[in-house]
Formats: C-alpha cells, structure tokens, sequence
C-alpha cells in the first residue's frame, strides 16, 4: 500500500474541516415541538442576558406546531405568536400583534444538533438563545 503524501493528507484535511464547519440546512420538521431556553445572552449589550435563577422560575419555552404556527411563553403565559417558515438556517417569524397587524424579523439558527438549538436576532438588541428540545 503506498503511503499518503504530505499534500494528499493535507487536502484530505482541509475538505474534513471544511465539510465539518458547514452548516446544514434545517428542516420544518425538525423544529415541530417543544424547547425550553436554558441561556439567553445579549452579545454586544450592556445588559448580559438572563440569569439562570430566572430562567428556571420562568419556564420560558418555543413551541412550533405541524401547522406552521410558533408560540413563545415566559412564565406559563403566551408572550408572541405567529406563522414561521424555514430557509436553510433561518427562521423566518411573522408575528401576529395584538391589534391584528403583523411584524416579520428572521432568527439565524447558528448551532442545531443533538436536540439543542441556538438562534440568534440581528440588529443594535441582538440576542442569542439557546434551547434544547422536550
């Protein structure tokens, strides 16, 4: 058997770490269920998140249902809801208010494995949200 040359293994190397950090695309049918938050950070923020001890006492969870509906609760009451859709690593979240008017903002999904989800928000009151599936 011959040996793997130095730029054979090299190569060999750089397509493991390149398959490796790609993000794959999320599914619809991967989100249907229940997550609970367990860390809610505010990068780039004065304010850095919520603490833990909240978060146990809170219960905050996301739920997204077969019919395409997202709901998100804080402290067992419906704090939004809406209709989400998926694009590859993007939720895209189209929030119904309470006078009936509608608001659409994507969650970037930077981390989904193992039935544990990070997504994250854009903008000046960016947050990053880790959940883990019941």
């Amino acid at each position: 058997m011959k040996p793997i040359s130095l730029k054979n293994y090299s190569l060999i190397l750089l397509s493991i770490l390149l398959f490796s950090g790609c993000d794959h695309a999320v599914k619809t049918t991967d989100l249907y269920g229940k997550w609970n938050y367990i860390k809610i950070e505010n990068p780039g923020q004065t304010t850095p998140g919520v603490s833990d001890i909240q978060l146990k006492q809170e219960s905050p969870y996301i739920e997204f249902t077969k019919a395409d509906s997202l709901r998100m609760f804080w402290g067992g009451k419906l704090l939004s809801h809406g209709t989400f859709t998926v694009d590859g690593t993007n939720i895209q979240y189209k929030e119904i208010l309470a006078d009936g008017s509608t608001r659409s903002f994507p969650f970037f999904i930077s981390d989904f494995k193992d039935g544990k989800m990070v997504f994250e928000t854009l903008g000046a009151d960016a947050s990053r949200v880790t959940v883990v599936k019941e």
